[in-house]
């Protein structure tokens, strides 16, 4: 079942409340605490509704009732309060979660950042001034805050209640060990599959993968990126060498979904899962990765472009588990972009989505380039004429242009309720386009693409 369900019909805490069950709304936000190498509790927000109950095992679980200071308002509840930043009600629980989950943040307490942290909650009441205004008190309160000393400053501040200062004894005593069933149906984080599928996995027999350890973290192996298949979007995010390969990581992730699926929603995931449309496939499938797949002691790569076999088809054996995803580390010659365009800029799933890594010698030449494009084919497409029509070609308007004439003979989208395929083939085109003015403003003008495409 849902952690969402176990909240509330098991433990009847009805503060948490049921919306979407889609994670989209955010009216189910609860705080989730696991206890790290160095024996801290670290909280991150999530999505309840399409968490499974058994990633709870071995974690601190914080429902809205669990951050009461004695009947007493903690510092996000009295800011929403004084700023009368609630109306209907239903959604302020989800509210004061994430704000209160953003004190414990490892991000820089600014006011940008906050309103990031509640970019998964919706409210369909106050226009969201007031919940704005709300969010700048709390921050303003963060500003001192001790990074080393986190939650006793928190609970000293009335944060949160003094009972946190117990937690991290309290969950070193759990085993949170688990046997694997072969045969079980593999989930880890849950948040496509428990989208798509949640009555019929409470009836599957499940083994959850979201606990395991060694399919986590990231890695740089002389020149390879090594990143477990467990690792979260956040974690990838948060990385600080994976921050300085990637200058605009925030401003392409930010793309990616909200806060608090990043927060629960694993890399491997998302690449198994085979969306068409799946960002972070995209993202990697630029990158020109590779997959490690195990089944017993025996281990095998392939290639992420040749991983896809047909709509929701999977190079992936009975009984294999997707390990790892690595990639070679990004020489200072290369660049690299992402692009997404759906109905709504942030918290949507793409209509067209699309990524390069492009390497430019000083002479303005292509040595290599890697582009993939997902929400044009049946799978997460990797354009292979078109990355092999770059190479060797000098940067300029024509062999961009080109370039893009090409790519439209290889994609084959198909009108849906995101687009028409007409629609999709603009889309692809531009945003193919856009990495280029993203990437070398020196040399090109969005100007100059319309002036050639009227000639």
């Amino acid at each position: 079942m849902t952690l969402l369900d176990f909240i509330r019909y098991e433990q009847r805490l009805t503060g948490t409340k049921i919306g979407c069950r889609e994670g989209d709304c955010g009216a189910c936000t609860t705080l989730v605490g696991t206890l790290n190498s160095r024996g801290v509790v670290e909280y991150h927000s999530i999505t309840s509704c399409i968490s499974p109950l058994g990633n709870a095992q071995g974690k601190h679980i914080v429902t809205i009732e669990g951050i009461n200071l004695n009947n007493e308002l903690n510092v996000a509840q009295e800011a929403m309060k004084f700023n009368y930043a609630t109306q209907c009600g239903f959604c302020t629980p989800g509210f004061v979660l994430a704000l209160t989950g953003f004190a414990f943040s490892e991000k820089e307490k600014n006011y940008q950042n906050i309103l990031a942290a509640i970019s998964g909650n919706i409210c369909r009441c106050t226009g969201y001034k007031s919940i704005e205004r709300a969010a700048s008190e709390v921050v303003g309160q963060l500003e001192a805050i001790e990074t080393d000393n986190k939650i006793p400053w928190l609970v000293a501040r009335e944060f949160i209640p003094a009972y946190f200062l117990g937690i991290s004894d309290q969950l070193k005593g759990i085993n949170r060990k688990a046997k694997r069933n072969t045969n079980a149906f593999l989930v880890s984080g849950g948040t496509d599959m428990y989208v798509q599928r949640p009555q019929s996995l409470v009836e599957t027999e499940i083994f959850l993968v979201a606990a395991a350890q060694r399919l986590k973290g990231i890695q740089i192996r002389k020149t390879k990126v090594v990143i477990g298949a467990n690792t979260t979007v956040t974690e990838f995010w948060e990385h600080t060498a994976m921050q300085s390969m990637f200058p605009n990581l925030s401003r392409h992730l930010a793309l990616v979904s909200s806060e608090p699926i990043r927060n629960m929603a694993s890399l491997g995931g998302n690449l198994v899962n085979a969306s068409p449309i799946g960002d972070m496939t995209i993202f990697f499938l630029a990158l020109h990765s590779n997959l490690t797949l195990e089944k017993g002691k025996s281990k095998r790569q392939i290639a992420l472009k040749d991983f896809y076999q047909g709509y929701k088809k999977c190079n992936l054996e009975e009984g294999e588990l997707l390990t790892e995803i690595s990639f070679e580390t990004l020489s200072p010659y290369v660049r690299f972009n992402f692009e997404k365009v759906c109905k709504r800029t942030y918290l949507d799933i793409a209509i067209v989505n699309t990524a390069i890594s492009v390497e430019v010698n000083d002479k303005d030449e292509i040595v290599n380039a890697h582009v993939s494009i997902g929400g044009v084919a049946p799978i997460p497409f990797y354009l292979q004429t078109t990355s092999r029509y770059l190479r060797g070609k000098t940067l300029d308007i024509l062999t961009i242009s080109l370039a893009a004439e090409i790519l439209q003979k290889e994609i084959a989208p198909i009108s849906d309720v995101r687009g028409t395929k007409e629609y999709k083939r603009l889309l692809a085109r531009q945003l193919f386009v856009a990495h280029f003015t993203e990437l070398f403003p020196n040399i090109f003008k969005l100007q100059d693409f319309l002036e050639n495409a009227d000639s």
